[in-house]
C-alpha cells in the first residue's frame, strides 16, 4: 500500500526503526507491559511498515455526530453496494449514528470479509481476488461485482462502499493529509483489545476545521492500527471512534472468503462504474473528470460536479427522495446542508456536492468559487 505520508518521517529514521522493529517483533508485547519510548516519527514508521496482513477480530464503532438515528424499519435492508438507490445512502447515515459492531477477516491484500451486525440482521461484504459480493440477510438480497483487470491486483482493504470503516482505513485517510498543518505527538500508552498500543495524536494547527484531534492506537508489537478516535473541536469526548474489541493475528479460515448466495436469494449482477472522460480543451488539461479540491490539509473541500459520472446528482436525488435523509439535511442558501460534528456536506441546487471537515461557510465559498 502506498503511504505518501512517510515523507514526513526523516529518511535517516526509517532503517533504524525497521531494524528495531524486527528485533522487537520476536518479543511478545502483552497488555499492561510498558512500551519502549518512541518519537512520533518512529511510531509513524512502525505504522507504515506493519506486517499484520492476515488477522481477524471484532470491531466496535460509536458515533456522536449529532445526526438523527434512523429507526429499525428505515430503508437499510438492501446490500451496501455501488449503484444502489436512496437506501444505500441511508445506510451511510445509519452507520454514522449510534453504535455498531462488525466482524472483520483479512488475509493478504485481496481477501476480505466484513460482517456488519445490524439490529436484526447482518450485512456482508466479501472479496476474493476479483470477485466482490454484497449480501443482506434482512431481505436475503445479494449483489456481485467483478473487478476490472486493472483493479484485480490492487489491495482492497476498504471497499468503496458504505462498508464499516476499519481503523486501518480511517488511519490512512488522516495520515494521507499529514503535513506541517498538523502537530503530531505520542501520548501515554493505551490498551486496545488486550494489546498495548502507542497513542499517536494528530492535532490541527488551524482553526478552520471541525476536528479538534485524531488519536490512532498503534499496536506496539505489529504496528497495526487498533483504534481511531476523532474528537470535535471544543469537545472532550470522541465524536467518532472505531476500534477492535478483540483481535487474533494469523490467517482466518479460507472458506470465509467464499460466498454462495443462500437459497431463494435475489441476486443482482453489478457493472463496474465507468471512468468518466471529457474532451480535452485548453482549460481542462487531461480528459479525466476529477473532483475539484479547494483548500489543503484539514481545510480541504472536495467538490463533485453534477456532470461527473452522475455522482453528485445521485446523492442529491437520494436526499430529495428519502424523507429520513431529508430530515437530516437543512435548507441553506443555494442548496441543502447535512451537518455533523466532524464533517459537513453541501448539496447544491444544481446537483453538485461539496464535502469537508470544515464549517458550512467554507463549503458555500467553495461552491461559489467552483464552476458548475
Amino acid at each position: 500500500m502506498s503511504r505518501p505520508w512517510l515523507r514526513w518521517v526523516p529518511a535517516v529514521a526509517v532503517p533504524a526503526v525497521i531494524a528495531a522493529g524486527a528485533l522487537a517483533g520476536s518479543i511478545p508485547v502483552w497488555a499492561g507491559d510498558p512500551l519502549p519510548d518512541k518519537t512520533p516519527e518512529q511510531v509513524l514508521t512502525l505504522l507504515a511498515t506493519h506486517q499484520a496482513k492476515s488477522f481477524s477480530g471484532t470491531l466496535q464503532q460509536t458515533s456522536e455526530l449529532g445526526l438523527p438515528e434512523l429507526p429499525a424499519a428505515g430503508p437499510t435492508s438492501g446490500p451496501a453496494s455501488p449503484g444502489g438507490t436512496a437506501g444505500g445512502a441511508a445506510s451511510i447515515i445509519e452507520l454514522l449514528t449510534g453504535q455498531h459492531t462488525a466482524r472483520v477477516f483479512v488475509d493478504g491484500p485481496a481477501k476480505l470479509r466484513v460482517q456488519v451486525v445490524d439490529r436484526l440482521a447482518e450485512r456482508d461484504i466479501i472479496r476474493r481476488d476479483s470477485d466482490l459480493w454484497f449480501y443482506s440477510s434482512k431481505d436475503n438480497s445479494a449483489a456481485h461485482l467483478t473487478l476490472p483487470a486493472m483493479a484485480r491486483d490492487l489491495p482492497l482493504t476498504q471497499p468503496q462502499t458504505p462498508a464499516y470503516p476499519t481503523p486501518e482505513a480511517l488511519a490512512g485517510r488522516f495520515l494521507a493529509a499529514l503535513d506541517s498543518s498538523t502537530n503530531v505527538t505520542v501520548g501515554p500508552d493505551v490498551e486496545v483489545a488486550g494489546r498495548t498500543a502507542y497513542n499517536l495524536v494528530l492535532e490541527p494547527r488551524t482553526q478552520g476545521t471541525l476536528v479538534g484531534k485524531a488519536a490512532i492506537a498503534v499496536d506496539g508489537q505489529t504496528g497495526l492500527p487498533l483504534r481511531v478516535s476523532v474528537t470535535a473541536r471544543g469537545q472532550a469526548d470522541p465524536a467518532f471512534q472505531s476500534g477492535f474489541t478483540s483481535l487474533s493475528l494469523g490467517a482466518p479460515d479460507d472458506s470465509l472468503f467464499s460466498f454462495v448466495p443462500p437459497p431463494g436469494a435475489t441476486v443482482k449482477e453489478l457493472q463496474p462504474p465507468p471512468i468518466p472522460h471529457r474532451p480535452v480543451t485548453p482549460d481542462s488539461g487531461t480528459g479525466d473528470q476529477k473532483p475539484s479540491v479547494t483548500g489543503s490539509g484539514w481545510e480541504t473541500v472536495v467538490g463533485i460536479r453534477a456532470a461527473d459520472a452522475g455522482q453528485g446528482s445521485f446523492l442529491s436525488e437520494s436526499l430529495l427522495k428519502d424523507p429520513l435523509l431529508a430530515q437530516a439535511a437543512v435548507v441553506v442558501p443555494g442548496g441543502r446542508l447535512l451537518s455533523t460534528a466532524l464533517v459537513n456536506v453541501l448539496f447544491t441546487d444544481d446537483g453538485r456536492v461539496f464535502v469537508g471537515m470544515v464549517p458550512p461557510e467554507r463549503l458555500q465559498a467553495a461552491a461559489t468559487a467552483v464552476a458548475p
